[in-house]
């Protein structure tokens, strides 16, 4: 069965955006961005929220930008034509390899399991990533902490009052003193 990874930036107190809404922190080195390439070869499909659907358009049609450097590029020719599933109540239309989620994560989930299919299905965003872990449904937590308190926001982590007991899949730290975790759920 198909893996559901939750992967994002956050700060080391816990938030994915600041009180103001920023997230320029999160701004990743040479190494962190070549991780997030190689992590994103391993996804065959993005589930995702509004507000993270509008962040990454820009890769869309990045590979149109001549200042990108082959990094960038080379990230852009894998994010154009990853499969993505935007969930949102505002909008009517997508772009790109998108589509509008039909349903909840539950069910949008459970078919993207039923289906064949091989990569992880990630989830980016977290008001849609305690959906799906209210729901059970998060096997893998991967959180990039960056080395910055940003006294509240967006919290990675959903608040409820549901234990999770999680083991160490691998802990890594890059010369930008930004710390690698990634964790899988205990059942």
């Amino acid at each position: 069965m198909r893996s559901v990874t939750y992967s994002m930036n956050v700060s080391l107190d816990g938030y994915i955006v600041g009180p103001d809404g920023s997230f320029d922190w999160t701004a990743p080195d040479e190494d962190v961005f070549r991780f997030w390439i190689d992590e994103i070869r391993g996804v065959g499909v993005h589930l995702m929220g509004r507000r993270l659907y509008e962040t990454m358009l820009y890769w869309e049609t990045a590979d149109q930008d001549p200042s990108l450097d082959a990094a960038m590029l080379e990230w852009a020719a894998l994010w154009k034509p990853l499969p993505k599933v935007v969930f949102s109540t505002t909008l009517s239309a997508v772009q790109g390899h998108a589509r509008l989620a039909s349903g909840g994560p539950a069910e949008e989930i459970e078919r993207l399991r039923a289906e064949p299919g091989e990569g992880e299905i990630a989830i980016g965003g977290a008001t849609l990533a305690a959906e799906a872990a209210a729901a059970g449904l998060i096997d893998e937590y991967r959180a990039m902490v960056h080395p910055v308190l940003v006294g509240g926001g967006t919290p990675f982590f959903p608040r409820h009052e549901r234990r999770v007991d999680l083991e160490l899949v691998e802990a890594r730290t890059f010369s930008s003193r930004v710390v690698y975790l990634h964790h899988r759920v205990v059942r």
